[in-house]
């Protein structure tokens, strides 16, 4: 299987909106009328609840692994010596995942931001690096109530430990960090006036969905 492929196959991965998909094979909604309108981790803790949204951030974040362990499916990145050329090639994977969640060919390319996406791609590749910045997102979660937040200073976190704390020396690696975290926070940039206005929502770990919301419940 060549390369060009499996960036293919990664980009269909990437495509599979769990949250479009379980919105309305579980409740009978597009999420993507609902809250910001994005069909992501994100809005599903808004929308749907704590439980769900959590569940849509797992399987967000599956995709990004499985979409860097595509490389071994090649035997040369597998071989020794080649840590290199292996980075490489699972952050073109990673990135092919994220543009699916982003723009997803199963969901009319209306899919989501692809902060967990993002995370999962980094667990796989270098999961301490990825493990603090989950430690971020979910201490800022559960001191501020913010998905938005969480997923901004987490990203945020992503650069400053590669760059200062482990040190990584590939210069691919270092740029990529730093267009991330850039990546989210202009991804972000509506959520982040919201939060200056006081207008963001805030997730409530123990609310319990009654009925299905409405756009003028939702909608800002």
């Amino acid at each position: 299987m060549s390369e060009l492929m499996l960036i293919i196959l990664a980009y269909l991965i990437g495509s599979v909106s769990n949250a479009v998909w379980i919105g309305k094979r579980f409740f009978h909604m597009d999420i993507r009328e609902y809250g910001s309108g994005n069909a992501g981790a994100t809005n599903t803790f808004r929308v749907l609840g704590p439980k769900v949204g959590t569940i849509v951030l797992v399987l967000d974040m599956v995709k990004g692994v499985i979409a860097v362990e595509l490389a071994y499916l090649i035997p040369y990145y597998a071989q020794p010596g080649h840590a290199a050329q292996l980075m490489n090639f699972q952050l073109a994977l990673g990135l092919a995942a994220v543009l699916g969640h982003i723009f997803p060919i199963w969901a009319d390319f209306r899919g989501g931001k692809g902060v967990a996406t993002l995370f999962g791609m980094v667990l796989a590749i270098q999961p301490m690096v990825a493990l603090i910045c989950v430690g971020v997102f979910a201490l800022v979660l559960l001191l501020t109530h913010y998905v938005s937040l969480s997923s901004i200073l987490a990203a945020i976190a992503f650069p400053i430990l590669i760059l200062f704390v482990f040190k990584a020396h590939q210069l691919i690696y270092q740029l990529f960090a730093i267009a991330i975290a850039l990546l989210v926070v202009i991804t972000h940039q509506k959520n982040i006036q919201r939060l200056l206005n006081g207008r963001e929502n805030r997730v409530s770990f123990f609310r319990k969905r009654k009925h299905r919301p409405t756009d003028q419940e939702n909608k800002h």
